[in-house]
């Protein structure tokens, strides 16, 4: 089976964003650039079901000028098995992508793509429902964690217990399904199951947790939860250059690049002000009262 993982370039998420003086979108210019760490967790996790048997190889795709090739060539270090690069100097807004994508699909033939649920520049949660959506397939979106287990012919990935109570015998009042293998009992909110063809996502939801089955091929989008990405280590990094990247323009893929969007203007977010200091609960009543106007 083969999973191809879409990866973005942006701006690195520890950088502090300046915009532009004339205010046509942030400075791009010497800064530095990563994976979107969505992007990083979906790889991770592409990586971990080809670890486990059930994936024969990963594909990592990434769009843009030529620098993008370095965030190609970090998710060749991770262990993705080969790349593809779609050269465009032009913006590539959610739908192109998911255009582009969706012909790389009748090329490469994938029983799963997995996405990052959304990129940390332009925050728009998009690119996978396009993509599920042009290609008519189920989507299994926020996917959160993913928890190690031997049922078989099923695929976990290791992560930890987060955000849930101690007492785990509570754990079916916010809708989670628990399995006991052994004396260890496991969360299991992405399963592969290789001989059905179908994939079990527990995805977060404003409710709690919702479990979807989906029949493959299908779309996964990846939450934040879902494990921790690996680092790219001094070795792999060095073998990565010998991986093949196969280049593609979007016109070559049938992809007319014509945004029906305009930036008019970005600007920063307002200062926050600084707070203040009150002597007695009647004064911070007074204040939530009279200057919030809260209560």
């Amino acid at each position: 089976m083969k999973i191809m993982v879409a990866i973005k370039r942006v701006i690195d998420y520890a950088v502090k964003i300046r915009v532009k003086p004339d205010k046509s979108g942030v400075v791009t210019q010497n800064v530095k650039m990563s994976m979107n760490p969505f992007c990083e967790i979906a790889l991770e996790e592409a990586l971990r079901m080809r670890e486990s048997g059930l994936a024969s190889e990963v594909v990592a795709v990434t769009m843009g000028p030529s620098q993008c090739l370095d965030t190609l060539r970090t998710g060749l270090a991770m262990g993705a098995d080969r790349g593809i690069h779609v050269d465009s100097t032009s913006a590539l807004h959610p739908l192109h992508v998911a255009k582009i994508l969706m012909n790389l699909v009748q090329i490469e033939k994938p029983s799963l793509i997995i996405l990052g649920k959304q990129a940390i520049d332009d925050d728009c949660n998009q690119t996978g429902q396009m993509v599920a959506g042009l290609l008519n397939w189920p989507q299994g979106t926020f996917a959160s964690k993913a928890t190690p287990s031997k049922l078989k012919n099923q695929a976990f990935a290791p992560t930890m217990w987060w955000g849930f109570p101690k007492d785990k015998s509570n754990m079916s009042q916010i809708g989670k399904k628990e399995y006991t293998h052994g004396t260890m009992k496991s969360l299991i909110d992405v399963v592969l199951d290789k001989e059905k063809e179908e994939v079990t996502v527990d995805r977060e939801v404003d409710d709690g947790i919702e479990t979807v089955q989906l029949k493959l091929p299908a779309v996964i989008t990846t939450d934040l939860r879902l494990n921790q990405p690996r680092y790219a280590t001094l070795p792999n990094i060095m073998k990565a250059k010998s991986k093949p990247i196969k280049k593609f323009t979007p016109q070559e893929l049938n992809v007319e690049i014509k945004s029906d969007l305009e930036i008019v203007e970005v600007t920063e977010p307002p200062k926050r002000k600084a707070g203040v200091m009150v002597s007695s609960v009647d004064d911070l009543i007074d204040k939530l009262k009279n200057e919030a106007k809260v209560i």
